[in-house]
């Protein structure tokens, strides 16, 4: 299927230092361009993938799992850290699961770790019955666009596949129990106002990572999809200042660097 317009993934050649961006589930490279344009002007290598069965068709993503998933983001790892000094991974909901998950696993190979509403759970009495309801009903309601700036929209899916659904609710599973092994400094940004992630999944993060370094942001004026929001100049202020902290001299003005690339496919 040809990909939906603005889903591109993205790709940009910088300095030494990388970022690698995780989008959410049902969503697509889109929601994160901006933070992801924002360090490239600055000077850092940069890779935001389009995760697997996402940025086509809903029919699409029902026949991947969180195992397609993983391992779309823990490919990029690999390449950046091949070619990079230090490598920072960031995440928005799933992709903050996806972010600290490569976090607990990599350890050393990832510097710091920047998470935006992350998810931690498939909640409500409907994740209990995914297992079976997931053979009887194909998809339900899609869960896109939680934002508070009027007229932006996030491209996403409208609806949800139950199969995809089932295979995060185990990933959350698995994520969860692998926290404590996540010990680099981590910022963490969250939207008080969020309709898609509850506050329990940030605070459920926070009470189980092993990090000594922990900085929490609040998201006063956004909603769950903050990085396209009236926040996300604070996200990218935020995002940069940690860089800048844990990799002295990795972030440079804006206008120096090359330009970004979209790569299709």
């Amino acid at each position: 299927m040809p990909l939906l317009t603005g889903a591109e993934p993205f790709r940009h050649e910088g300095g030494g230092t990388a970022v690698l961006l995780c989008h959410g589930f049902t969503g697509s490279p889109q929601s994160m361009r901006p933070w992801a344009e924002h360090f490239a002007e600055r000077g850092l290598t940069v890779s935001l993938p389009l995760l697997p069965g996402h940025g086509t068709r809903w029919e699409d993503l029902r026949v991947t799992g969180w195992q397609d998933w993983y391992a779309e983001v823990d490919r990029e790892l690999r390449l950046l850290r091949d070619r990079s000094a230090r490598v920072f991974v960031a995440g928005l909901s799933m992709g903050g699961a996806l972010a600290l998950r490569l976090a607990a696993l990599h350890g050393d190979a990832v510097s710091g770790v920047m998470v935006v509403n992350p998810a931690n759970k498939v909640h409500g009495v409907a994740a209990h019955a995914l297992p079976v309801l997931r053979h009887l009903v194909p998809a339900t309601k899609g869960i896109a666009s939680d934002i508070a700036k009027p007229v932006t929209r996030e491209l996403g899916y409208d609806r949800v596949p139950l199969h995809a659904a089932h295979s995060l609710r185990n990933f959350f599973r698995l994520a969860d129990r692998e926290l404590p092994q996540v010990t680099q400094p981590l910022l963490l940004m969250r939207s008080p106002q969020d309709h898609v992630v509850p506050p329990a999944d940030s605070a459920r993060i926070l009470s189980r990572v092993s990090s000594a370094d922990v900085t929490e942001v609040l998201l006063e004026q956004s909603y769950h999809v903050a990085t396209l929001d009236h926040d996300a100049e604070l996200i990218f202020r935020e995002s940069t200042a940690f860089i800048g902290r844990l990799a002295p001299g990795a972030v440079r003005e804006p206008g120096l660097g090359k330009e970004g690339t979209t790569a299709g496919g």
